[in-house]
């Protein structure tokens, strides 16, 4: 009955607010004084809070309005999105405590280190509030304006008491450039008289949407790999200062109501305390009881989990932190029909507004049992590892130093010690090299977030999972780890790391040599392209002058180039300090091997690539491959649409890569097109589902293995289980590799780890040399796959390419760009596309 009584209300509450005008006492709670020196968000935007949606500008110009005015409030600028909008943090305190904000910061930090003796009964708890990571998920960063209002502008001893007993880091908007093009969206196609037809335009966005940052990435699932200039912003915040609960605002579908954790209690990571999901469900009890007072429906600990350590309401937790995520059914607009009456945007400001203020709220008021949770964290997770027999890790590539170092650069992000391998070692078998070897000590601050990067799970206690299950990151970036007993090859602790100095050995008249396996290999060899230079890539090692060189090696000869001698050894300096390589010069082709004039030196290319993208296509994918092009190889990257793509002329590309989409995006005129283009010469390269529509559209021939999994003894209420426990949501699998085949040119060992999120499987060529990569017999590392799917992947191919015509047609299941940091596959794509022809 009373579940129904708030429906009722929720029902009648929205309708009414559709039909009237709200002002900003709307939002706020009743029996509030405010400055009047305070301007509103009205006063500085234009217009009232939820009338509109806010733009990043504006949002952006009114916090550094209330800084001006407010002396509860300090703000800063903490580097720029990729399109040059400022990642602004508010800090919300009592004038009294903003004189001695250091103070309190260090003395904070201390209860983290060595805090036994410090007294918390009047120590600040801090608190990290963050708004719409999801750029179209924007009805936090509109309550953050109120909110902010409210902080600075209310009076009564309730909010004397909450600021003097409390530091509040305010993250106004995660994601400025989504929440920019989300508003452009929903305010250009606003009407007078507000439309709440679920097909009205306002609430389809057109694609990519305004959900991701500029280059279409999740930021919600970077808080761990920390590759955006967002995040690397928020994730030095966090450290900084360590607060004790941190809170995530988000959107979610509109039939639904609002969600707060804590959430599935099954789905919980195991190096997260129990005692901090209890703290969690205690600070839900404040929630309740707000969202109570207003009406609004809610629902806990269900739907959303605490498992992927990368969401920002799960990283805080392996930190001695309280995560929480909320989640708000969406208008995607000004107004929208739902399950549950008219959903206007104001309401959902209001709960956004309402929940922020709730947690505040709980905070002062378990203060110090939150502030004593952190502290025990700390001395626990120390003494875990004193009692451990592992006291390190070691980590490292002996032939590619550049993704070991970035693999250090995250560790040092998190504030996570590292040091120099203090010689060259071998280690349980593996070659470790001073200089690309890292030594990373497990009795430091939180020895359990090295854990959480580096270990490799593959039992769970349930089998549905909110996001992946497994990120193990030197298996994401493919260097060589282990274990160690003992820190005798530990050397110097880093303090600043220093990025790899690239150098030629000397100016040669003959020829530069550099092997291929190197992660910025790909961004010298285009460099050498576009600069009109001849390069040719070897098919099989040699030794030359004292050195061995692997599969893959460029040579770039001296004699018939654009360049002088001196010239191109200026040139290729450049080249080796931009891609922190280590270049040859040679005086003799004469080898122990392929001679330098032998027909396996295969002459290089100058490629010039395409991606399609439009509805239909993955953004994420598609965003991964244009920013590892744009980013990392500085690479151009023509971006076709779908809705033009059957009117393009293709003979100008290279390469054209079709990143993972439905299965009706591409129309039959297009496929065409994209056919004739591959039988002329081109190579055509597919991601994940793309597989079975070159098969079914016959550009390749390939067989499927197929889950012939039938529900049995499964009642309705376990359907969605049944099925959910199918999904092969992000788990790491084991390759053998013949690295004789182009594809695999830079890859000094034999076998690779792979991420999957598909359940496509391929079965092998007949013929051994057409299957260059393939699953092992027992290939999962890390992560879950259900028992019909595993054994559906084993010995299958996540790689295959056959001629057409000309032309090549590439299949890769995987995906081997994913969220920026799986740096250890990113070579294959460069691999099919410089090397294309080869195979």
């Amino acid at each position: 009955m009373r579940k129904l009584l708030l429906l009722t209300i929720f029902c009648v509450h929205l309708t009414s607010l559709a039909q009237d005008k709200w002002d900003l006492s709307y939002f706020l709670p009743d029996g509030v004084t405010y400055d009047s020196n305070i301007p509103t968000p009205k006063d500085i935007i234009g217009h009232e809070v939820g009338e509109w949606h806010v733009t990043h500008d504006k949002l952006m110009f009114y916090m550094k309005t209330l800084a001006e005015k407010s002396d509860r409030i300090t703000i800063e600028n903490r580097g720029e999105t990729f399109e040059g909008r400022p990642i602004l943090l508010l800090t919300v305190t009592s004038p009294k405590n903003h004189q001695k904000i250091e103070q309190i910061r260090e003395e904070h930090i201390a209860l983290t280190e060595n805090g036994t003796d410090l007294d918390t009964s009047n120590m600040p708890i801090i608190v990290y509030q963050g708004f719409s990571i999801h750029g179209n998920e924007p009805s936090g960063a509109n309550a953050g304006l109120a909110y902010a209002y409210y902080l600075a502008a209310a009076q009564g001893p309730e909010i004397e008491e909450i600021l003097d007993k409390m530091v509040i880091l305010m993250d106004p908007s995660f994601n400025p450039d989504g929440l920019q093009r989300f508003a452009y969206w929903a305010n250009t196609n606003k009407s007078i008289n507000l439309v709440s037809d679920n097909n009205e335009r306002e609430y389809h966005e057109v694609w990519p949407g305004g959900r991701t940052n500029h280059y279409w990435f999740d930021m919600n699932r970077d808080w761990l790999p920390v590759q955006l200039p967002e995040s690397r912003a928020r994730i030095a915040s966090f450290h900084k200062w360590l607060p004790n609960i941190l809170t995530d605002h988000h959107e979610m579908g509109t039939n639904s109501t609002f969600f707060f954790q804590p959430g599935e209690p099954t789905r919980v990571h195991p190096l997260t305390p129990k005692i901090n999901q209890e703290l969690t469900e205690e600070i839900g009890t404040y929630h309740a009881k707000a969202l109570d007072k207003i009406g609004s429906l809610y629902y806990s600990e269900e739907g959303y989990d605490d498992y992927y350590y990368g969401k920002g309401s799960t990283f805080p937790d392996v930190n001695g932190s309280i995560g929480i995520l909320f989640e708000q059914a969406s208008s995607r607009g000004h107004i929208q029909e739902s399950e549950n009456g008219l959903l206007t945007f104001p309401f959902t400001v209001r709960n956004q507004f309402t929940t922020a203020l709730s947690t505040i709220v709980a905070a002062k008021n378990m203060r110090e049992k939150i502030l004593n949770y952190q502290r025990t964290f700390y001395q626990d997770v120390k003494t875990e590892a004193s009692k451990s027999k592992t006291k390190g890790i070691v980590f490292g590539d002996s032939k590619d130093g550049a993704k070991a170092w970035h693999l250090a650069e995250i560790l040092k992000r998190h504030q996570i010690k590292v040091h120099d391998l203090n010689n060259d070692a071998s280690i349980n078998g593996k070659s470790y090299k001073k200089g690309k070897s890292y030594v990373v000590p497990m009795d430091q601050k939180n020895p359990r977030l090295i854990k959480a990067m580096f270990e490799k799970r593959t039992t769970f206690t349930d089998s549905l999972f909110y996001d992946i299950s497994a990120w193990t990151f030197p298996l994401a970036f493919n260097v060589d780890y282990t274990e160690v007993n003992s820190l005798s090859n530990a050397g110097e602790l880093i303090t600043t790391l220093t990025p790899i100095s690239g150098s030629v050995s000397g100016q040669s008249n003959y020829a530069y040599l550099f092997e291929w396996n190197e992660y910025y290999t790909p961004k010298a060899l285009n460099s050498i392209m576009e600069k009109g230079l001849r390069a040719k890539v070897a098919k099989s090692p040699f030794t030359l002058e004292g050195k061995t060189y692997d599969y893959g090696t460029i040579m770039i000869p001296v004699q018939n180039q654009e360049l002088s001698p001196a010239e191109l050894y200026g040139f290729m300096e450049k080249i080796a300090k931009e891609s922190m390589l280590k270049i040859t010069s040679v005086g003799t082709g004469l080898t122990k091997g392929i001679d330098l004039g032998s027909n396996d030196f295969d002459p290089v290319k100058k490629q010039k690539v395409a991606i399609i993208v439009g509805d239909g296509i993955r953004s994420y994918d598609a965003g991964e491959i244009w920013h590892l092009f744009d980013t990392r190889y500085n690479m151009q990257l023509s971006k076709i649409d779908l809705a033009y793509l059957n009117t393009v002329d293709l003979s100008k590309y290279t390469d054209i890569i079709l990143p993972s989409s439905n299965g009706n995006a591409i129309d039959k005129s297009s496929t065409s097109n994209l056919k004739e283009w591959v039988k002329n010469g081109g190579t055509l390269i597919g991601y994940r589902n793309v597989a079975e529509w070159f098969a079914k559209n016959e550009f390749m021939k390939l067989k499927f293995k197929k889950d012939t999994l039938v529900a049995k003894n499964i009642s309705f209420d376990q359907k969605r289980d049944f099925n959910g426990a199918q999904v092969t949501g992000g788990a790491i699998f084991e390759s053998i590799l013949d690295r004789s085949h182009p594809i695999n040119y830079g890859y000094k060992n034999s076998d690779l780890a792979l991420f999957r999120n598909t359940n496509v499987y391929i079965e092998p060529d007949k013929d051994s040399y057409n299957n260059p990569i393939q699953y092992t017999a027992n290939p999962l590392l890390s992560g879950y796959i259900s028992e019909e799917n595993l054994e559906l992947i084993k010995n299958t191919v996540p790689f295959q390419v056959q001629r057409m015509g000309k032309g090549r047609v590439v299949a890769f299941t995987d995906n081997t760009n994913f969220r920026a940091f799986w740096y250890g596959t990113n070579k294959l794509l460069m691999n099919a596309i410089f090397f294309g022809e080869m195979m």
